[in-house]
């Protein structure tokens, strides 16, 4: 759930800018109690939109920050629209990209304030599947991902799996439907990056020797292509007959 909060009549306008874009988001003009109403909305894990003061922000949700893992994405705006700033969750929750897609938007200016300077992410499709898995699982399953992160088809550079699935069919059309390369890596190089995984299946690595195949395969294709260190833009999801995992990395600057 995307909550927009505003505290000016200028703030209340640029909200309802904002759910053209975003039509199931809830604009809440002047919440009360505020403190009590923006802090519940934080906790149960609300996507939070201020047009407002950053300070204002900060002192009312420092009670119930707990981690950049647990926290729900956070943005700031100036009730002007000039300038857009990922305040909470940058990467692991999503603000950063979630931003860009406001700025973009508004053609404000983004203003990061992580440690990483914000450029244009590669992002990777890690998948598994059963053998002689259809096409329509794949591409449902795929698709499903995509639309959770916001992404479309156009935003990935390559689907990626393990090398026993290097003759998969609907693998291979399925790349070959989008155009996207197919790539697949040995079990030896998918544990290199194992560290970076959401969860480990002992059932899948006594299986396939690796931990999990959507996620490695999608780190680690988006760790070769820019030489940097990748990690989970989402974490594997799956269906009865496939999973799927999105990964990303930025390339040096």
């Amino acid at each position: 759930m995307i909550r927009i909060i505003a505290l000016t009549p200028m703030g209340r306008d640029l909200g309802e800018k904002l759910q053209v874009k975003w039509p199931d988001a809830a604009l809440e003009y002047k919440p009360k109690p505020f403190a009590d109403t923006v802090r519940k909305s934080f906790q149960q894990g609300d996507s939070l939109i201020f047009i407002c003061a950053t300070g204002i922000v900060m002192r009312t949700l420092a009670p119930v920050l707990q981690d950049k893992y647990q926290d729900p994405p956070v943005l700031v705006l100036d009730e002007e629209g000039t300038f857009v700033i990922p305040l909470l969750s940058g990467h692991e929750g999503g603000a950063n990209d979630w931003g860009a897609q406001v700025a973009n938007y508004l053609n404000a200016q983004l203003v990061m304030t992580t440690a990483k300077p914000y450029l244009n992410p590669v992002f990777t499709l890690g998948m598994g599947c059963e053998r002689n898995c259809p096409l329509e699982y794949l591409e449902e399953l795929m698709l499903s991902a995509l639309a959770e992160k916001g992404l479309t088809p156009s935003d990935i550079h390559s689907l990626n799996s393990i090398d026993i699935k290097a003759d998969e069919t609907n693998l291979i059309n399925l790349a070959n439907k989008y155009g996207w390369p197919f790539l697949t890596y040995s079990a030896e190089q998918l544990r290199t990056i194992e560290a970076l995984l959401s969860t480990k299946s002992e059932y899948i690595f006594k299986t396939v020797g690796v931990y999990g195949v959507a996620e490695s395969a999608a780190l680690y294709g988006a760790q070769s292509e820019t030489l940097s260190q990748s990690e989970l833009h989402l974490n594997k999801i799956k269906n009865t007959k496939a999973t799927v995992a999105i990964a990303r990395s930025f390339p040096e600057l």
